[in-house]
């Protein structure tokens, strides 16, 4: 069962990029490094031939899942998304009606994620609690201190 997840363009080619790193660069650097811990001798007891199939087998996992990530990727249109409405990259002003602090962020996908950027997964509690609200909607968002309200000030893209 595969899920679909949906990426900027930008998104996608970060991960194509990192994919091809892991094909390109990583993956000859560790059969290097085991070719290496081969000519040592006896591999029953060498810990660097050891240490280079464990991190081969850790590479492959990531290219796979990485692999299965771009193949159920899909691009949103930001042109045709609805401005109504919270949805995956829309930019929401938020205020806290505890502190009255008031946020803007964007809502991203998992692997696109970087609070730095005000970027938020629409995974996370805040992110669901957003999605699909609309301005002047107060939302109570689960997080691991209890119940946060927002009042939703504004919807972009």
């Amino acid at each position: 069962m595969s899920t679909i997840n949906y990426y900027t363009e930008e998104g996608l080619k970060k991960l194509k990029d990192e994919l091809e790193h892991m094909k390109n660069v990583e993956r000859p650097k560790i059969s290097q490094q085991i070719a290496e811990a081969r000519e040592k001798g006896d591999l029953s007891e060498n810990a660097e031939y050891d240490a280079a199939k464990e991190a081969q087998g850790l590479l492959e996992m990531k290219i796979s899942k990485l692999e299965t990530l771009i193949a159920n990727a899909r691009i949103v249109d930001e042109s045709q998304l609805d401005t109504s409405k919270a949805l995956i990259l829309s930019k929401v002003k938020i205020k806290n009606l505890a502190n009255n602090a008031v946020m803007e962020y964007t809502l991203v996908s998992e692997k696109e994620a970087d609070l730095k950027q005000k970027k938020i997964s629409v995974d996370s509690p805040i992110g669901k609690g957003l999605l699909g609200k609309k301005v002047g909607d107060i939302t109570e968002v689960q997080v691991p201190n209890g119940i946060i309200k927002f009042e939703i000030l504004e919807i972009s893209r």
